[in-house]
């Protein structure tokens, strides 16, 4: 059992409930953990034995052009097609909001999911 950790994927998104969100759009940064086998690539060291990294990202990418009003959507989606690609044992989630629009300083908000 290996763990493939995917972090600081870094988009420009409009995702949000705020009409302000919706137009200007902001800043997210999505990190991955994949738990999977990796015993196969271990030893073959052929990428088509393990997941690739950059199939990942464009999934992501993908996910995150298409609006929600809520991270939590963009997250569930971005799980489920993540799982829908590559056996996985287990995967982890999380997406951060940069500078979400608050009445006040905030770095930023996130949402993570397991499964």
């Amino acid at each position: 059992m290996g763990l493939i950790a995917i972090e600081g994927l870094q988009f420009y998104g409009h995702h949000g409930y705020y009409k302000e969100e919706k137009v200007l759009g902001g800043q997210y940064i999505v990190d991955i953990y994949i738990e999977r086998d990796t015993s196969k690539a271990e030893v073959s060291d052929h990428l088509s034995d393990t997941l690739n990294y950059e199939d990942v990202y464009k999934l992501v990418k993908t996910e995150m052009e298409v609006h929600s009003n809520l991270i939590e959507n963009v997250a569930r989606r971005v799980l489920d097609k993540i799982k829908g690609a590559y056996k996985v044992d287990h995967i982890k989630v999380r997406l951060s909001k940069l500078n979400p629009p608050l009445k006040g300083t905030v770095e930023s908000v996130y949402v993570e999911l397991e499964d």
